[in-house]
């Protein structure tokens, strides 16, 4: 019961704080998963990122689902969705209501628009620690070269970054192993 609990607790907080849409969510998940409760480690937590960037749908529920199955079972995915759902569900009732009288405030307006900063910043850091992993486990030339591609690939040519992350995939499971076995 207190895993569910907290289950509920991490994906409500991530929830009703992850201003920005989906990808704005990740930092926040990633706080609650990986630092408050260690469910789950920053490999783990960028490999559930990878895969769950190659499927369809919201990125918030995939890790939702994911990580309320893993952590509790059948009862925590439904627990888990409920919880990342629900705010949103809840202010999009409230805001939606009200959005007539407040449509024009300049305060609302100012909100808005100073909370995309904030989400940056969040971005930035979940960046960087990404780059700091990904020199580690590959070394700077080869992660170098992976970013380099993923970059023109999904920023000048456009190309949806699931169909990235599925190629990076398959090559990482068709190419040997550095000084391993092939696999």
């Amino acid at each position: 019961m207190t895993k569910q609990l907290q289950l509920f607790i991490a994906f409500f907080r991530s929830g009703i704080l992850g201003f920005g849409g989906g990808p704005a969510t990740i930092p926040l998940v990633h706080k609650e998963v990986v630092k408050n409760y260690q469910w789950m480690t920053d490999e783990e937590f960028s490999d559930v990122i990878s895969i769950g960037n190659t499927l369809p749908g919201p990125i918030a529920t995939k890790l939702a689902g994911y990580v309320g199955y893993r952590v509790g079972g059948w009862i925590g995915l439904i627990n888990a969705l409920i919880a990342t759902v629900l705010p949103t569900v809840l202010l999009m009732i409230l805001l939606l209501s009200s959005l007539k009288q407040f449509s024009e405030s300049n305060f609302v307006s100012s909100m808005t628009h100073g909370v995309i900063p904030v989400v940056a910043v969040m971005m930035g850091v979940l960046t960087w620690d990404f780059i700091k992993k990904s020199k580690v486990s590959l070394g700077m030339k080869t992660a170098s070269i992976i970013f380099v591609i993923s970059f023109i690939a999904i920023i000048i040519l456009h190309i949806h970054p699931g169909i990235v992350i599925a190629v990076l995939l398959i090559l990482a499971l068709a190419l040997p192993v550095k000084g391993g076995k092939a696999s």
